[in-house]
């Protein structure tokens, strides 16, 4: 339909108004249909026949009702008539999804398909940039972790063509650390979704800023139409500026709504990590400005949380962290603060005239509110938490600082023995310096090869025949000489570094046991046990690796014995009895260490892939001093060998000790009375001139 020139008052076709009428794709309601050649809308993949990169067709789409009528008002104001729009089809919102994953596309393909989106995929960046380029999307859903470009150089390319700059691009990541968030949002991001997302806070936000980018666009439209309308007609400038104020004030609830969003915990509600460490900053500052009360920091983790995760299942985990928050929260009263930081960890920000006494008073009653069960699903769950607390003073000058030593402070609450509370002091932060020092000279021990093993007998007790020994791992330090390993132990478990260490112990023990059993073509083989941390069991490609190793060295099996403790089993998760029946297929035995010191009890053992259960010292060492331990460890014996395994006691260092054990028909013993832990030579020395003792004689 032209325009009639008996219409003087309505723009020519030329003219600005005409050139920048409102895109109806982005009136609330209406999405323009981008056909772009190349890309199958219905299954998402490129043709392999079509490029990506031919030109775009665009059909527009005429404005919705209430966007036409908005106009007809304004021309009837100014004696204009209404322009002639072109009727059309409504289409929806034109969305690409960018991952490298094909189920993550399926999956929220599916998901956005409920909101009858138009969905186009791409499965790398490069994919998207060319997608993009052909045919504009009205938003972009963005994985980071992608193999040729990740997410982050993806956003910097749209951000950096005015072309695409305005398309709001949502990442989707595991990334979960504060780093990450402040990166995307640094490159251009207009939001953040951490994996794994639950699909209605996924809709919620497509639709908010779907919502965003047509307020956007249309707020520019009007800036270009009051132009227009201050040459054409001054009466009408106080009309464009009121449709201009109800923009901004539109696009102010939206970026309160964004901000709310970015500073709350999707799981729980409470205010997240970002927003508590904001928070902190500024009573820490007003704390020193306007002589305000002092706040203190309370660092709570939810003790063997991952347990209940294993065996109930993340559902479950989730609904104990919601119900733990609930019954935390419930607990405070203004101005205090608490928020999820993390994981299972949460933060309480207190502030009063005693900063101290009320940070007590508050971990007091965290536990006690703890001591009440969850029900959960049909499950009575029982939890505790460790909590550090760190205090402000005039020590400090950094508002991060209290939260790394309130942190500091729950680490050596769970080393103490869970369940507690530390307050935090210096001697916590020397001791986490050390940690940090003796982790990165760990690593390189590893990589220069600095580690050695040693190996300690171990002897049948009804003939004193030599029968193995077990295989420990030795940090020779140039500086300090032997490091202990209940020192460096605990931090390569923490670190991840007991894989590596456990890989290396492996390989030289069955190395080292082969050897030895050559050079003794007549005696009968050793075995020798190596320590396998949970860590390890754990690792999803941990038979693979053991795998490699055996047929790398053409090993034996029969010879090795692998010792764990009872933490693999708590929970008791199908993946790592499955690993154990596996090893065990192969003829290796399986030895609990330590056993007694944890939570297992020998009718659990019963159901359990378990050949070898070791006696722990701390059971040994006072057999002789208490009748009650010598009847405990007698009945241990009895029950373990009527259930077919044996036994080992460690820590024998007396002939009393032994003759106990002896009366006790325990299997074999390892200990100071037999040798102490012997480096290669001083073990081959041992082989040599080692007597079979005759036990009875022993005095």
């Amino acid at each position: 339909m032209s325009h009639s020139a008996s219409q003087p008052d309505q723009p020519p076709p030329d003219s600005p108004a005409a050139a920048h009428a409102p895109l109806a794709g982005h009136l609330p309601g209406v999405v323009s249909e981008f056909q772009e050649p190349g890309l199958d809308r219905s299954s998402g993949w490129p043709h392999a026949d079509q490029p990506l990169d031919r030109p775009a067709t665009a059909t527009v789409i005429a404005p919705d009702r209430a966007a036409t009528s908005a106009i007809a008002d304004i021309r009837a104001d100014t004696n204009i008539e209404p322009a002639s729009f072109q009727q059309v089809d409504l289409q929806p919102a034109d969305i690409l999804i960018v991952d490298d994953t094909p189920e993550n596309l399926k999956l929220l393909a599916a998901l956005l398909a409920t909101e009858h989106y138009q969905i186009r995929k791409a499965i790398n960046g490069s994919m998207a940039l060319r997608a993009v380029a052909a045919d504009p999307p009205d938003l972009i859903l963005l994985d980071i972790m992608m193999p040729d470009m990740d997410g982050y150089s993806v956003c910097q390319a749209l951000k950096a063509d005015p072309s695409t700059a305005d398309i709001p691009v949502i990442f989707l990541s595991g990334l979960s650390d504060a780093f990450d968030k402040v990166r995307a949002f640094e490159t251009g991001g207009s939001d953040y979704i951490t994996k794994p997302f639950h699909g209605q806070e996924v809709l919620a936000r497509v639709r908010t800023h779907l919502q965003a980018r047509s307020a956007q666009q249309r707020m520019a439209e009007l800036n270009l139409d009051l132009e227009r309308r201050v040459r054409e007609r001054t009466w009408a400038l106080e009309q464009a500026n009121a449709a201009l104020h109800t923009e901004i004030q539109e696009r102010q609830r939206l970026q309160e709504q964004l901000m709310d969003l970015v500073l709350r915990d999707d799981l729980t509600g409470l205010p997240n990590r970002t927003a508590f460490t904001r928070e902190l900053a500024e009573r820490f500052q007003a704390a020193r400005q306007a002589q305000a009360d002092r706040v203190a920091v309370l660092f709570v983790d939810c003790d063997r949380f991952k347990v209940v995760n294993d065996s109930l299942g993340h559902f479950v985990g989730d609904q104990l962290l919601i119900s733990l928050a609930q019954r935390l929260q419930a607990l405070l009263e203004p101005p205090h603060l608490m928020a999820r930081f993390g994981g299972d960890e949460f933060t309480l920000l207190l502030q009063g005239p005693d900063p101290l006494a009320l940070a007590q008073t508050y971990a007091d009653r965290v536990m006690e509110a703890l001591q009440r069960s969850f029900q959960l699903q049909g499950h009575e769950i029982f939890t505790n938490a460790s909590i550090g607390i760190a205090v402000d003073s005039d020590n400090y000058s950094h508002p991060e600082h209290l939260l790394r030593d309130a942190d500091a402070a729950m680490y050596q609450a769970k080393t103490m023995g869970r369940g507690q509370y530390q307050q935090f002091n210096k001697a916590m932060h020397r001791y986490a310096l050390q940690t940090l020092e003796m982790e990165t000279e760990l690593r390189h021990a590893l990589q220069n090869q600095a580690l050695q093993v040693a190996y300690q007998p171990i002897v049948c007790v009804a003939t004193g025949e030599l029968a193995g020994c077990e295989a420990l791992v030795r940090w020779p330090h140039p500086v300090h000489g032997y490091v202990p390993p209940s020192m460096f132990i605990p931090v390569a478990e923490e670190t991840g570094l007991i894989v590596a260490i456990g890989e290396f112990v492996l390989t030289e023990a069955l190395k080292q046991i082969q050897q030895w059993n050559r050079d003794r073509p007549g005696d009968r083989p050793l075995f020798v046990s190596v320590n396998l941390s949970v860590r390890q069991i754990n690792q999803q490609d941990f038979l693979e690796k053991f795998n490699q190793i055996v047929q790398s060295l053409a090993a034996d099996l029969s010879c090795l014995k692998l010792e764990i403790t009872e933490g693999v089993f708590m929970g008791h998760t199908p993946q790592n009895i499955a690993v154990l029946n596996n090893l065990r297929d192969r003829e290796i035995q399986i030895c609990v260490d330590d056993f007694g010191t944890g939570y297992s009890s020998l009718s659990y053992l019963q159901k359990l892939p378990v050949d070898i259960l070791k006696i722990d010292r701390s059971f040994i060492t006072p057999l002789n001093e208490s009748h009650e331990r010598g009847e405990l460890v007698a009945a241990i014996i009895h029950i373990a060998q009527t259930m077919q395994k044996q036994i080992v006691a460690e820590g024998v260092e007396t002939i009393a000790q032994l003759q106990k054990l002896q009366e006790f028909k325990c299997d074999f013993i390892q200990g100071y009375w037999v040798a102490k832990p012997l480096t290669v030579a001083e073990m081959e020395d041992f082989l040599i001139n080692y007597p079979i003792k005759s036990w009875s004689h022993q005095g």
